[in-house]
């Protein structure tokens, strides 16, 4: 299944910046074991914010819901995911 999958960040401002550099790389890690695993098909960011936008395959909503909860920011993410369905007009 298909997955469109947005997240805002949730970070207060005071968070410590070393801390938040260090979440980044390894959320950077992640997303390219995902790629590489083809979970993550696109990732996009949102100009003038922190947000992203993605474009998951998983089995389903529990794999998906699995690995979204791996990601080192998940405390501080606002997740919405939309299951995706073919179109008739891709068929």
């Amino acid at each position: 299944m298909e997955f469109l999958v947005s997240a805002r960040s949730l970070l207060p401002r005071d968070f410590p910046p070393e801390r938040r550099a260090e979440m980044r790389t390894l959320e950077r890690a992640v997303a390219g074991r995902w790629r590489a695993e083809g979970m993550l098909q696109r990732l996009w960011r949102v100009p003038g914010r922190t947000d992203w936008i993605g474009l998951f395959t998983a089995a389903d909503s529990t794999v998906l819901h699995d690995a979204l909860t791996t990601l080192p920011m998940w405390p501080w993410l606002d997740v919405t995911v939309q299951p995706l369905a073919t179109h008739p007009q891709e068929r």
